[in-house]
């Protein structure tokens, strides 16, 4: 009897290559697709008639996006983050939860190899690794790209062999779809200088017409669209991300540090995760305190960073998740958006939440809340410590 490797399988040239090589080694395998919502119907049916006819034995496509938003992209949102203030780890949050259901399906069928289709390059060989390391330590993996250093063209000849015809698209570009926003790898992201052509984007500008949207906002979740309630905040993120992808929003290039210590470069579009995260930090600023917006963007870039880095396991990220959830029982509103093409625009906000009252003063303008010679006091106190420093210290600030 062969023994059973599931295959964490995507539908991509990696994964595709690692069927026909892992029957080549002996293996049965069951393919398995995790759907974290970034998946279309008929894709999905493409990915399974695709696994089969490469020779898997069994397909499955699993749907863990709405526990994926609970367990993970809601904290994203409610920390604003963005990896290097650029990227909304579109894909990178992914790899933990494909990896947990990658797992349980493991347990349940009693499977004892995993394979994944990482480089050895790259980050994602990290994020799966580490948790089926850590949660799993006697299933063995196997993972065929990394263990033979193999390139993009090397893989497309060998499936070229097996009678696989790999299109001159997907030869060019390697792209990973996920309801945070779409990565995009091709020869010009590993160069520093070049940028992604037009048509290497999954969407493509067809919409010229400007159009302001209303995001309704329920303690930091995403409630409605327009007015609009839905079902589950994903409805909600695949309707505004169909929306604004016809208007080109949300594309750029990502330039990181990788978990292994070398740069990488890599382009993305991300329409609805990066309005989204737009919109409530506007939301925010308006009703959150100065020390409250300080220290949640301290830490929440931390967890961001602790996430695309595969650290999901480690229990401080339970802590941050507590702290960060517990800053949101004010964030309810509306913000207000206008959409064109290659960009959007936050116009404002309304909330019961907003401290800015012009019972209490008006920037710029006139004072309400204290009088003239109280103003003058508080400076003068506020001066005193730099006063006293810089006399005893006999200092000299020039320009």
């Amino acid at each position: 009897m062969k023994p059973k490797v599931v295959l964490a399988y995507s539908g991509g040239l990696d994964t595709s290559f690692c069927i026909p090589y892992l029957l080549e080694k002996g293996y049965d395998i069951d393919a398995i697709t995790i759907d974290t919502g970034g998946f279309m119907s008929d894709e999905k049916e493409d990915i399974k008639a695709r696994a089969l006819s490469l020779g898997a034995s069994h397909y499955e496509c699993i749907d863990i996006s709405e526990k994926y938003y609970e367990k993970c992209l809601r904290f994203l949102l409610y920390g604003n983050v963005l990896r290097n203030q650029t990227y909304p780890l579109s894909v990178s949050s992914e790899r933990a939860f494909q990896a947990l259901a990658i797992l349980d399906y493991c347990k349940k069928t009693g499977a004892k190899y995993v394979a994944h289709g990482s480089t050895g390059a790259g980050n994602d060989q990290i994020r799966f690794d580490l948790m089926f390391q850590s949660l799993a330590p006697d299933i063995q993996i196997i993972t065929p790209i990394r263990d033979n250093s193999l390139s993009r063209q090397e893989e497309v000849d060998f499936l070229e062999k097996h009678g696989v015809q790999w299109s001159e698209e997907k030869k060019n570009y390697s792209i990973n779809v996920g309801i945070w926003g779409t990565s995009v790898g091709g020869k010009e992201t590993l160069t520093s200088q070049q940028p992604l052509p037009e048509s290497a984007y999954p969407s493509q500008v067809s919409n010229q017409e400007p159009v302001d949207i209303e995001i309704g906002f329920e303690k930091g979740e995403v409630a409605t669209l327009d007015g609009k309630s839905f079902d589950h905040p994903i409805a909600l993120i695949k309707e505004l991300e169909s929306i604004a992808s016809a208007y080109g929003i949300g594309r750029d290039i990502h330039v990181g540090d990788t978990i292994i210590g070398i740069k990488g470069r890599v382009g993305f579009e991300a329409a609805a995760s990066l309005i989204l995260i737009k919109a409530h930090h506007l939301l925010e600023k308006h009703v959150l305190s100065k020390w409250q917006n300080h220290w949640k963007q301290q830490l929440a870039d931390w967890y961001g960073m602790m996430l695309h880095e595969g650290q999901y396991l480690d229990p401080v990220m339970r802590n941050l998740e507590t702290f960060i959830e517990d800053t949101q029982s004010t964030v309810t509103g509306k913000v207000f958006v206008t959409l064109k093409p290659y960009q959007f625009l936050l116009n404002g906000i309304d909330s019961p939440h907003d401290l800015m009252r012009s019972e209490y003063g008006q920037y710029g303008e006139m004072n309400k809340g204290w009088s003239a010679d109280e103003a003058k006091g508080f400076i003068k106190i506020l001066a005193n410590q730099y006063k006293i420093y810089h006399g005893v210290n006999k200092t000299k600030i020039e320009l």
